[in-house]
């Protein structure tokens, strides 16, 4: 999977509104021991994964995520920035993603850092 596929489709989980179709998406991006750390959360497997996501709609509801800029990589490293906004609006969050990924490009550890967010 290209960085590009993987940051699509990892964007594409934060904003699917349906958990089976988000636990689809991340059997698809994530290994089954993958691990997501932020400042607010700490995730084991993807179905702490999921019910985070879920959480994270109903904490933001009319807001996405999206990425902002280029996706940096190297070894297997990824790092992308992401905005969390609603359609034609200044952001309300923002961030920087550190992704590992396997040799598959599936992730495997997401460490992400708020570089600003609402007080939750």
């Amino acid at each position: 999977m290209t960085a590009q596929t993987l940051a699509d489709q990892y964007f594409a989980t934060w904003n699917e509104p349906a958990a089976d179709r988000r636990a689809e998406l991340i059997a698809a991006t994530w290994t089954e021991d993958s691990t997501f750390v932020d400042p607010s959360f700490e995730t084991h497997g993807h179905d702490e994964l999921n019910k985070l996501m879920g959480a994270a709609q109903h904490m933001f509801p009319g807001l996405t995520f999206v990425r902002i800029g280029d996706i940096d990589e190297h070894h297997e490293y990824l790092r992308w920035v992401w905005h969390l906004k609603a359609e034609g609006q200044e952001p309300v969050a923002g961030g920087t993603d550190l992704v590992r990924v396997d040799a598959a490009g599936r992730i495997t550890h997401l460490i992400g850092f708020h570089d600003f967010a609402p007080a939750h």
